[in-house]
């Protein structure tokens, strides 16, 4: 029997969050996994940080109680802070309209907007000018935001789970599948574990051990493709690159009465790119490479097989935001994650002693950290 104050079920960003948390209270945490390593969306993501487009209320707080946590535990745990800022092209006037009324709001915090003229004047400490590596022609302006940041999601993770166990002195059982829960306890194939609160956090899984007992939540899979690209001449971002599409979706834009007009018109113009969920993020690795997304698909399962048609929309907006005219595409994955048509995220309290906790959005390196701190407040 392996007693402790906390249990977290789940090794993703969500999970860590939680043990993080815990940990900060003074309780004692073990975090159970069933797989060798995170391999879920946690690892298959941007590791793009974001506060800016956040949807108003409760999703962007999190993601800026979020955000100083990452770069605390980034220090901490030796993490790279690959690149900091985001750069939202917009290319239609609609857009910097769009811009214009974000920057009118309590969210606009650490950003400016600069038009395009100012915007090619514009030179990065580290990237040089804008105009260098980011295409502006034709552009109306560019949204700066100074907030978002950005880890390398697929090392971030694992060097995250490494510093919590080896400086935080939480315990991390790997390959730990849950065959049963009966509060206080947690039965895998392996092991018994006892403890006061139980945290599940099961990422893309909807048919779990607690299906029958949480609450009922009408929960869809998105599965989106993304792209590893590599550039015949080298460039240096400024950091993480979004565009029209992008304003039209996050919700911190897309809520704006302003961002009618310009939804009407990507209506009109990009069938195709709506069609499949496509928005524009390019964001920059060490060795100088580019990771390119992404699309979205619904269902009731994961998809399984990626589409050449949308990879090849996904590049076609890269080269109208990035000057790269000849690249390398080096590595192809899938992504997944559960969707609530009006949940960000569901913290379901299912007893005095357990909770199952959901990131229903693409927004769980976002906010984890903030869901986390939420999900032991709201148990008081």
């Amino acid at each position: 029997m392996i007693k402790t104050d906390v249990l977290v079920v789940g090794a993703g960003i969500v999970g860590l969050a939680h043990a993080w948390e815990a940990h900060q209270r003074g309780l004692t945490v073990s975090v159970i996994e069933k797989n060798a390593r995170c391999t879920g969306a946690s690892v298959r993501n941007f590791g793009f940080i974001t506060v800016t487009g956040q949807q108003k209320g409760s999703t962007w707080q999190r993601a800026v109680f979020a955000k100083n946590t990452w770069l605390h535990l980034a220090e901490k745990a030796k993490i790279p802070i690959l690149h900091r800022g985001s750069y939202t092209l917009c290319e239609r006037e609609e857009a910097f309209e769009v811009a214009r009324a974000f920057m009118e709001t309590d969210m606009a915090q650490d950003c400016e907007l600069l038009t395009q003229k100012q915007a090619t004047t514009r030179t990065h400490p580290v990237a040089g000018p804008l105009q260098d590596s980011l295409n502006l022609n034709g552009k109306t302006g560019v949204l700066v935001s100074h907030s978002d940041c950005r880890v390398e999601s697929r090392t971030a993770i694992a060097q995250l789970a490494r510093y919590l166990q080896d400086e935080c002195n939480i315990a991390f059982y790997w390959e730990q599948e849950v065959l049963s829960i009966e509060e206080p306890q947690v039965k895998t194939a392996h092991a018994v574990y006892e403890a006061d609160r139980i945290i599940v956090c099961p990422g893309a899984e909807l048919h779990g051990v607690l299906a029958q007992r949480a609450t009922p939540a009408p929960l869809k899979l998105c599965t989106l493709q993304m792209m590893r690209v590599s550039p015949a001449k080298a460039i240096r971002l400024p950091g993480s690159v979004m565009g029209d599409l992008s304003l039209g979706r996050y919700q911190g834009w897309s809520e704006l009465p302003a961002a009618d007009a310009l939804k009407a018109r990507l209506k009109r113009e990009c069938e195709t790119y709506l069609n499949h969920g496509i928005h524009l993020i390019v964001v920059q690795s060490d060795d100088g490479s580019l990771v390119v997304g992404d699309s979205h698909h619904y269902g009731d399962s994961e998809v399984v097989f990626s589409r050449q048609e949308v990879d090849a929309c996904i590049l076609e907006l890269l080269q109208t935001h990035i000057h790269c005219p000849e690249l390398t595409v080096t590595e192809r994955w899938l992504g997944t994650y559960p969707v609530h048509a009006e949940h960000n995220a569901i913290i379901d309290r299912i007893s005095a002693g357990l909770a199952q906790v959901r990131v229903t959005s693409g927004t769980g390196a976002s906010t984890g950290f903030g869901i986390a701190k939420d999900t032991f407040e709201h148990w008081g």
